[in-house]
Order: structure tokens, then C-alpha cells, then sequence
């Protein structure tokens, strides 16, 4: 007789996160949660959409809104949606990653975020949005007070933190910035006494290779989706 494994927070770590540390920013249509606009886009919806649940959907995003949705069961679209992209996802758990307190970095804040996002635009390390910062701990390293490098809290899932927002300037890459802002922001995750976890593309394998090396472990693979929402909705 096969065993159902435990439910765990990381199974649906959006909704997780929305119903329990993060519920401030929590806006609801039907069986469809999200974050408010300006703080993420990411989605908790049933894995099985049905046309009611594209409806609430459409109403919470408003119309021509890209949104990424996780572990969708029927990926294909109701008329009238833009299915965008697809693309492989890897969860991964940090139990074993050996976090430490970096002298250099600094915690970031509201005024630092015009800075974030140049950062973001040229690294692309994934969304992040103009009060994304309220997330959690971001800290970063300056040099001639230029941000140089970035990491931080993003999901909050019960007993676990998403370190996200990883990203080193092109030209300072190579001095292992990253990886140190990572241990700190996981030095105040484990301080808490909480788990570090992380998503990662599927395709971004030096990455994967990377986070396995410092202790992260894959929990789980899935899709990620993107879709547009009906511009006439």
C-alpha cells in the first residue's frame, strides 16, 4: 500500500505564506489569492482550474496582466487568455547550507530601491517590484556607494524562508558576493529558526550546480506558467 507523503508549507508555498506571515498583503477573488500589485505577482489557485477559477483570476489581476501560476494541472487557457511562456521550476531545500554574517553587507530599505531595481534590470535575477522590499531582510554590498550586489526574503511559508533576489553586478561577478549575501541572509532565516529554501529555472543549471555545492538539496520539480489575463476583461 503506497504512503501519501505529509503535507508540508513548501508543497503550496504561496498560498502558505499568504494565509500566515505574509496575510498583510494578501488580496482574495473566489478560490483565487494573490499578492497586492506592488509587492509580487505570484498566485495561489487550485492546481485544477476551472472556469470559475479562470473568472476570479481574471478579476484579481484585471485585464492584460502577466501572471505566473505553479503546478498547473490544465495549463491550456480559457478563449480569450495569452498563454506566455512555460518553463521547468526546481524547489530546493537549505537544511544543510552553512550560513554566516557578512561584515560588508547592509540591510536595505525603501530609499535603496531605485537602486534594487537598476540592479534587477541588469541581472534579471526574476521579479522584483517597488515594495517587493516589504517581503522580508534584503541586504546588499556597495562599492563607491554604487549596489553591487543583492540578496534577500521573499515567500514565507510556514517554518521556511525563499532566499531570492540573488544578483551580482556583471562587472564585479567572479568575487563570491553572492554566495556571501546568501549565507547572511540565511544566518537571520536560521536565527529565527526557520528553514532557507530557493527556486531556481530548471535550465539554469550552473545556478543549480551552485546552490547543490553550498548545501541546498532539490526537493521537488515543476512547470511554472505564464499567462496573460483577457485585455477586454
Amino acid at each position: 500500500m503506497s504512503r501519501v507523503r505529509d503535507y508540508s508549507p513548501l508543497d503550496t508555498p504561496v498560498r502558505s505564506a499568504l494565509d500566515g506571515a505574509h496575510s498583510r498583503f494578501r488580496v482574495t477573488h473566489g478560490n483565487v489569492a494573490g499578492y497586492q500589485r506592488d509587492v509580487a505577482p505570484f498566485i495561489a489557485h487550485p492546481l485544477l482550474m476551472a472556469d470559475d477559477d479562470w473568472a476570479d483570476l481574471a478579476a484579481l489581476g484585471g485585464p492584460g496582466v502577466t501572471l505566473p501560476l505553479i503546478e498547473l494541472e490544465n495549463p491550456t487557457p480559457p478563449s480569450g487568455w495569452r498563454l506566455v511562456s512555460q518553463f521547468g521550476l526546481v524547489q530546493m531545500t537549505g537544511e544543510l547550507f552553512a550560513t554566516a554574517p557578512e561584515p560588508d553587507a547592509t540591510r536595505l530599505g525603501r530609499s535603496d530601491v531605485p537602486d534594487i531595481l537598476d540592479l534587477v534590470a541588469r541581472t534579471k535575477p526574476g521579479p522584483f517590484l517597488d515594495r517587493t522590499i516589504e517581503l522580508g531582510t534584503y541586504l546588499g554590498i556597495r562599492r563607491d556607494g554604487r549596489l553591487i550586489a543583492m540578496a534577500g526574503e521573499r515567500m514565507h511559508p510556514a517554518g521556511w524562508t525563499e532566499i531570492s533576489a540573488v544578483c551580482t553586478d556583471p562587472d564585479f561577478r567572479g568575487e563570491g558576493l553572492a554566495t556571501r549575501l546568501m549565507r547572511a541572509v540565511g544566518a537571520g532565516i536560521v536565527a529565527r529558526g526557520e528553514t532557507p529554501f530557493l527556486h531556481a529555472s530548471a535550465a539554469n543549471v550552473g545556478a543549480i550546480r551552485l546552490y547543490t555545492q553550498l548545501g541546498f538539496d532539490l526537493r521537488k520539480e515543476s512547470v511554472m506558467t505564464i499567462v496573460e489575463t483577457p485585455r477586454d476583461a
